[in-house]
């Protein structure tokens, strides 16, 4: 069965093709990038118009690369939820009119489990990007169920327990802000560049993780073993940088911005990797499958690389942020179990449980 995945969830217009939920035929991604670097992050405003430009266009390149017309396609797929609404109704709505003027079957999923399913997709020609390190595998395997989901990205941190595709039980989240955002709102205090993810990972690389101490939040209230916070961390690397240099790292020195970069990483790994860790141990799960666009993240992967115990199991590079293939493959699994969406289902900005309230 091949479905046409449409993803339209915040700034990149993605569209693919994906046959039985597994081999990608086509994905095709526009991304937005250049709009929205001059603010330093996404504009609501300016993605839903370009989505509207975009969509025809990336949905036939996707049929045209995966060598397919119109009548080919036997499902079509649509992220309904969460992200911005109005992006999300501009993909929702072309997937509900492709689908009704080819008399196809229509379903509309959750985006951020569709991260989660997108290790397990099959990309053209086989490639599985490039090994992040030893002993965290790239995307192909298919982790057995039950495992735990670590689904990270620019609006949610979020860990969870997946019994099937469509099962969550989310066990940890953020209170406050989400990882990448935090990324995005760092890199944009110090004009390190946008996407901040992708930057501060690069200028990471150069610079030294101990030059500031940034401290762990401290989440002792009520049953918070597995939630995180970035609020915390932010406010200490764009408000109180000088508090926390390192002991090697003395006051009075120009801060190098590739340390201010590595340590402000270093940290923000290391709060999701607390949680994670004491959910592995709660949980007694020892397989971790990663999703979303800071599953990209090469520290996150060399880290989770360093624990024997645990299998890591990554999508592949172009696989992490949002994409259509992750969509497609998803929503086939929904199709041939015979459910659809109504052409009268609308798309949602939040889902109920994926943030959390301290205490």
């Amino acid at each position: 069965m091949k479905v046409l995945g449409i993803e339209t969830s915040c700034d990149e217009c993605a569209a693919a093709v994906v046959e039985d939920g597994r081999k990608v035929l086509s994905s095709v991604v526009a991304t937005q990038i250049p709009f929205h670097a001059a603010y330093n992050g996404v504009v609501p405003e300016i993605a839903s118009r370009k989505h509207t430009e975009w969509i025809y266009g990336v949905a036939k390149e996707s049929l045209d690369k995966a060598g397919l017309g119109p009548g080919d396609i036997e499902g079509v797929a649509a992220a309904g939820r969460p992200g911005l609404l109005g992006s999300l109704l501009v993909g929702l709505t072309f997937a509900k009119a492709f689908a009704w003027s080819r008399g196809l079957p229509f379903i509309a999923v959750d985006h951020m489990l569709a991260h989660l399913y997108a290790s397990r997709l099959e990309p053209p020609g086989g490639a599985r990007g490039t090994e992040p390190a030893p002993g965290a595998e790239p995307g192909g395997p298919s982790a057995e169920y039950p495992f735990l989901g670590l689904l990270v990205s620019g609006g949610h941190s979020i860990i969870c327990r997946a019994d099937n595709f469509d099962d969550i039980t989310v066990l940890g989240t953020t209170i406050d802000d989400a990882v990448g955002e935090a990324f995005d709102k760092v890199s944009k205090h110090y004009g390190f560049g946008y996407p901040g993810g992708a930057v501060i990972d690069r200028m990471a690389q150069t610079g030294d993780s101990e030059a500031f101490r940034f401290p762990l939040p401290s989440l002792h209230k009520g049953e918070h073993r597995c939630d995180m916070s970035y609020s915390g961390l932010k406010t200490a690397v764009i408000n109180q940088l000088e508090q926390f240099r390192g002991k090697h790292n003395p006051a009075g020195t120009e801060p190098r911005k590739e340390d201010i970069a590595a340590s402000f990483q270093k940290t923000a790994v290391d709060i999701l990797l607390r949680a994670l860790f004491n959910a592995a141990e709660d949980t007694g799960l020892k397989t971790v499958v990663a999703g979303g666009g800071v599953a990209a993240n090469s520290y996150l992967r060399a880290r989770l690389a360093e624990r024997k115990d645990l299998r890591c199991i990554f999508p592949p590079a172009e696989l992490c942020g949002d994409n259509g293939a992750m969509i497609a493959g998803i929503g086939y699994q929904y199709l041939v179990r015979g459910e659809t969406s109504p052409l009268s289902v609308n798309a949602s900005a939040r889902v109920n449980g994926f943030k959390r309230r301290y205490p």
